[in-house]
């Protein structure tokens, strides 16, 4: 495993106890003997409002961090990623947010398989800077179709 994924999955064990983490950076990069920077990485790209956290930070004193997971059903959650999809979406991105869905057991594995067969650059036969946004159009309204 990567390093940034060893950090995220500790965070998330973390969370599985409690509804909320206050952690402070420095100490977090000395348990894995990485730069504080690396923490930074982790928390804002794996614990991001879209992906259903709430993250607090406070610079000063080794820098206190609070990650809350955020309990909304799954229909609030699907309308809250629709909404947050910008025109265009990426092929990366949307496995990312697949993955997510899988995780947070908001869709099936079917469903998983459909959403991402829809959405690849494989079915999506167009010129490379239409495909994006053809993508985010697919992607939004197969979720609306889920909620």
């Amino acid at each position: 495993m990567r390093m940034s994924d060893v950090i995220e999955q500790f965070i998330k064990d973390m969370l599985s106890d409690e509804d909320y983490v206050e952690i402070q950076r420095n100490e977090l990069a000395e348990r894995f003997n990485c730069v504080p920077s690396q923490i930074n990485y982790v928390i804002s790209t794996r614990f991001k409002p879209s992906q259903g956290y709430y993250v607090e930070s406070k610079r000063g004193g080794g820098g206190h961090i609070k990650i809350q997971k955020i309990n909304i059903t799954k229909s609030n959650y699907l309308m809250h990623i629709i909404t947050s999809i910008e025109n265009s979406i990426s092929a990366n991105e949307v496995d990312i947010f697949i993955s997510n869905f899988l995780s947070y057991g908001i869709i099936s594995k079917k469903e998983a398989k459909l959403l991402k067969v829809a959405t690849s650059d494989n079915v999506l036969s167009t010129v490379k800077e239409n495909k994006d946004v053809l993508r985010a159009n697919i992607f939004k309204n197969m979720l609306l179709n889920l909620v």
